[in-house]
């Protein structure tokens, strides 16, 4: 296996600091380094339809939910994960676009449901393609009991850190 720049920096700690236990340091620091890499590329990959990776987040979320293809904003902030300002600030924007409609909550006068447009399922559809192929190419290194594996360890790290108090801070 090719040698990478986590094992380069292992080896000048142990040099440093040879009573150093770095293996969190390596697994962290190959994962954020890898999240980078994965951000872009699936950027990129929407970019080929003039959409930014905020939006799909929040398109996707809406497309989940099958048909009619609608939340509450405080549904919606909850499944995406943002705060209800961002939320605000990207349902806007996405509004103005044309992709996502603001209608009344049929069940709560003073309430509202984010909806899908045609123009916004159209896209979302088109960009779901794009980002399962971009998922798949990236580990597509691995064979099927590796990414079976991956997901396992993944899965037991996330909840670990989901458990944890700084798991409710909005910026993550």
């Amino acid at each position: 296996m090719e040698r990478d720049l986590f094992d380069q920096i292992h080896e000048r700690w142990k040099r440093e600091r040879p009573e150093a236990d770095t293996t969190g340091f390596e697994a962290v620091g190959r994962i954020l380094l890898l999240a980078k890499y994965l951000h872009n590329s699936i950027a990129n990959r929407l970019d080929t339809l003039d959409v930014d990776l905020w939006a799909f987040d929040v398109l996707a979320t809406l497309w989940e939910q099958g048909p009619p293809y609608h939340l509450s904003p405080t549904e919606l902030c909850k499944s995406a994960m943002l705060s209800s300002g961002a939320m605000t600030n990207r349902l806007d924007r996405l509004e103005g676009s044309g992709l996502v409609a603001r209608q009344s909550d049929p069940n709560d006068r003073r309430g509202l449901i984010i909806e899908l447009t045609l123009k916004g399922k159209s896209l979302v559809d088109q960009a779901i393609s794009l980002r399962l192929e971009e998922a798949n190419e990236a580990v597509s290194s691995l064979d099927d009991s590796e990414r079976q594996e991956l997901i396992r360890l993944l899965r037991k790290l996330f909840a670990a850190q989901e458990a944890s108090p700084l798991a409710d801070d909005e910026e993550a």
